[in-house]
């Protein structure tokens, strides 16, 4: 990564000369495997007599052509940049390279099918990579018309941000001349490009125009695409969100790209959306996982106007492009679809993600300081999306959702097509709500951590509430207290479980708030904080509340109250309050009775990590022996074909530890074993035989035959993953070196880091810490940011969890000044084992 970076004041100085006009670009993808053929050519105005660069990652640059001068390359080309000397008033540049496939998701990724040998490209270019494709002034402030013009194979579709022209045809050969686009950034144009199946529908835009739809994916998956349903999801978004912003979709098309080895789940390239293919279900997969789809879809679309329609000016904004995006389509998703229940799988995912991330040492305000572009990329975080999201949710209660809808459309129309800051935000809520929002912008956005509530009742002989006290606190790192909107629910039992029998909402601030209303009524049962989930805080219950909660949580028939019950019990754990061992108790009992997808998911996947790594060393087989013994049972129990019934047996082979359940994995695997309604397809296969492998039960050669058989993109990965998880020394270390001496694709390098992460025993998963250790900063050299995150967090052997690792991990952060961003991921490993050591020592007293 040497010499890629961008600084703020870099980005700063250029746009005080440049200012750009036109960029016509010219793509020639017929030269082979290694690289393709980039031509720009870019119009722009500037200081007269000043000097800039340009950016541009390529392999080779042939010529460099300013104002009808040739500059030698060798001279003012580095590999990254290129330095423009003595501009005129009006300039024209021109750029011919020879720029670089990238099978890292980055630039212009290559996928090479195994099942037919066909070839499938996708740009990927938030937030340096467009650089990577043709040269650019690479910052979101410089927006200008982009003209494509791709050569390729003509039997391809080409897609792009533009609608896709009638190609020239010469044999084989096709070229497409795509029209301008309006005044975007670079990150969010786009090129998809191979023999990508088409699907297509149209919808009529609130202001009258036909706007063209499309749906593409690979030949191989094209049976598993459900794209009437990608359709009827998209039709319903922009409906929603032309409504309620009160502003057609801005652009002339809207296609939706399925593209393979993807990084993300989605990226909002304007009118040319690309996703996962993990969003084409080839086999069952959880509730939770096509109701996340249908928030994705509708993210992505949401950003057509905020980020793509106006666009931050710098990347320290980024959180309100990500921010806005998550609340607004889990608004969406709750109001528009048929996943009513969208706020709480918020609570559930996007909460629990934004605390967890809030509690790390390298936490920072929503509002982060951005230097320069390694800054950006680390901060792709849960404080970026989901307590951003949780923010705006709160700041939409507090100035009302009517007032909030109005001054986003008033931002929308004054900023059309053009950059903006945090403050023109909000100025438009401001006007619209009557509200003063600088002092909240501070509090909120301009502070980091998380604040904790905790309530102090007292009651007379008769149970009524004499008083109630709101106690917040907050880290001593990060001490501001905030005002909260939030409310208090009161459950007691009756006929469907606990229900809510009264509810008061209430402002807090400070240290401590009494709360009058509450005085005179009856104690509930269970006394819920935050009831609704309005404020951005973990809260706690008070000691009755608990034991109500952990005889009862799943008699609570309000899902997003119990959602809120699971987060305060899991947060509790995390914190050392809860002994993880009391925490499976809780799971075990209660689980089978959850409703909602991504809450049962999420509660079975926090019992796993507690039983792996939270849990006494010396109890942790009891208790990985337990929570396989519970999961199994509950799979059985469970109602045929259900959600549960498939996230009981998934859970089940990932934490699978004693000879009875091999052997239950290898009949229900084998067909000797059945439960009613269960279909055993490719993809739970692989998982039933992953429970195997890490096991011991099963190794290279089933491996191989379950790749032969499946032979696919997503075979290679399911391949990678299982031989991570033979339980050597000799396998974790072949699997390690594999993807560490050799670059290999980027979905390779993840899934390999999924199966070393996941062991029952991690005794053969010490071993990698010298050699991990060893190899970070030359992965961090080496490597493109993606493929070093990636590489770096996901071969941490976390699993381990032991003062070994810690110390290794010590060392080396002490051992040298080191660039930021990398010393940050490594701190955040770091943190997640000082936190299991924590659980452990405090799980070691349990029952004292």
């Amino acid at each position: 990564m040497p010499g890629e970076n961008l600084t703020r004041q870099e980005a700063a100085d250029r746009a005080a000369i440049v200012s750009t006009r036109s960029y016509d670009i010219t793509l020639d993808l017929t030269r082979g495997e290694e690289v393709f053929g980039s031509t720009t050519t870019v119009r722009f105005s500037a200081q007269e007599g000043a000097s800039t660069f340009i950016d541009h990652i390529s392999r080779t640059v042939h010529s460099v052509t300013l104002n009808g001068v040739e500059l030698d390359p060798t001279e003012v080309n580095d590999g990254v940049r290129i330095q423009l000397p003595d501009l005129q008033a009006e300039n024209e540049l021109t750029i011919v390279s020879d720029a670089i496939y990238m099978n890292t998701g980055e630039g212009l990724h290559r996928f090479v099918d195994p099942v037919d040998d066909e070839v499938y490209l996708y740009t990927q270019f938030e937030v340096p990579d467009s650089r990577r494709v043709f040269a650019v002034f690479e910052q979101p402030d410089l927006k200008a018309e982009f003209s494509f013009t791709v050569i390729a194979p003509s039997r391809w579709k080409v897609v792009s941000n533009q609608p896709t022209p009638e190609p020239t045809v010469d044999g084989e050969v096709g070229t497409w001349r795509f029209g301008p686009t309006p005044q975007i950034s670079s990150y969010i144009t786009a090129l998809v490009a191979g023999p990508y199946v088409e699907y297509r529908d149209e919808l009529v835009s609130s202001d009258g125009r036909t706007i063209p739809l499309g749906v593409f994916c690979r030949e191989s998956l094209s049976e598993y695409m459900d794209a009437d349903y990608i359709f009827e999801t998209t039709k319903r978004g922009f409906e929603f969100f032309e409504k309620h912003f009160d502003v057609p979709y801005p652009f002339d098309k809207y296609d939706q790209l399925f593209c393979p080895e993807y990084n993300m789940g989605a990226m909002e390239n304007a009118g040319c959306v690309t996703f996962t293919e993990a969003y084409i279900f080839r086999s069952k997969v959880a509730d939770a996982m096509k109701e996340r789809r249908v928030v994705t879809v509708l993210h992505e679309l949401a950003h057509m106007w905020f980020g793509d329609l106006v666009t931050m000016q710098w990347w320290n904004d980024l959180w309100l492009n990500e921010s806005f995006a998550e609340w607004a389509s889990t608004l969406a998703t709750a109001e528009a679809t048929e996943w009513e229940g969208a706020w709480t799988t918020f609570n559930a995912l996007e909460k629990t993600w934004a605390y967890r991330q809030d509690q790390l040492p390298s936490t920072h305000p929503i509002v982060a300081e951005i230097r320069d572009l390694d800054d950006v990329m680390v901060n792709f975080d849960g404080i970026t999306y989901a307590k951003g999201g949780s923010v705006l949710k709160q700041l939409v209660a507090w100035v009302g959702i009517e007032p909030f809808m109005q001054g986003l459309s008033a931002y929308f129309k004054k900023h059309a097509w053009g950059n903006t800051v945090l403050a023109d935000l909000l100025t438009e809520l401001e006007a619209a709500s009557g509200r003063e929002l600088t002092e909240w912008s501070k509090l909120w956005l301009e502070t980091a951590g998380v604040n904790t509530l905790r309530p102090r009742l007292e009651t007379d002989g008769a149970g009524t509430i004499t008083k109630l006290v709101i106690e917040q606190s907050a880290p001593a790192d990060y001490p501001t207290l905030r005002p909260h909107r939030i409310a208090v629910g009161f459950y007691n039992r009756g006929h469907n479980g606990f229900e809510r029998v009264d509810r008061v909402e209430f402002d807090i601030d400070g240290a401590q708030t009494e709360v009058s209303e509450v005085v005179g009524k009856q104690r509930p049962e269970l006394l819920l904080l935050n009831d609704d989930d309005l404020a951005y805080a973990k809260v706690r219950l008070d000691d009755d509340s608990w034991r109500a909660a952990w005889d009862g949580v799943s008699e609570i028939h309000d899902p997003l109250a119990r959602a809120l019950v699971w987060g305060a019990a899991w947060d509790a754990t995390r914190d050392g309050e809860i002994a993880a061992s009391d925490y499976i108790d809780l799971v075990i009992k209660h689980i089978h009775a959850e409703t909602e997808s991504t809450t049962l998911r999420s509660a079975v996947a926090q019992m796993i990590q507690a039983a792996r790594v939270y849990v006494a060393p010396e109890r942790r087989a009891a208790a990985v022996e337990r929570v396989g013994n519970a999961l199994w049972t509950l799979a059985q129990q469970a109602e045929a074909d259900s959600d549960a019934q498939f996230q009981f047996v998934t859970g089940f082979a990932n934490i699978a530890s004693t000879d009875e359940h091999i052997a239950a994995l290898r009949a229900l695997r084998d067909g000797r074993t059945s439960l009613e309604g269960l279909e055993i397809d490719t993809d739970l296969s692989w998982q039933l035989l992953d429970g195997l492998v890490h096991n011991g039960a099963a190794g290279e050669a089933e491996i191989s035959a379950a790749h032969e058989e499946d032979n696919t993109a997503n075979g290679a990965q399911a391949a990678v993953r299982a031989r991570a998880l033979i339980p050597t020394p000799e396998g974790k270390r072949a699997a390690f070196d594999s993807v560490v001496l050799e670059e290999t694709p980027n979905m390779i390098v993840r899934y390999t880091g999924l199966g070393l992460a996941r062991a029952n025993d991690p005794s053969a998963l010490a071993t990698l810490i010298e050699p991990y250790h060893s190899a970070i900063d030359t992965i961090w050299e080496q490597r493109s940011y993606q493929m070093a995150e990636e590489l770096i967090k996901g071969l941490y052997p976390s699993s381990v969890a032991s003062e070994e690792l810690a110390d290794a991990t010590r060392a080396w952060l002490n051992e040298r000044e080191r660039p930021a961003g990398l010393t940050r991921l490594v701190r955040e490993l770091l943190d997640d084992v000082e936190r299991a050591l924590s659980n452990q020592r405090r799980d070691a007293h349990t029952g004292e």
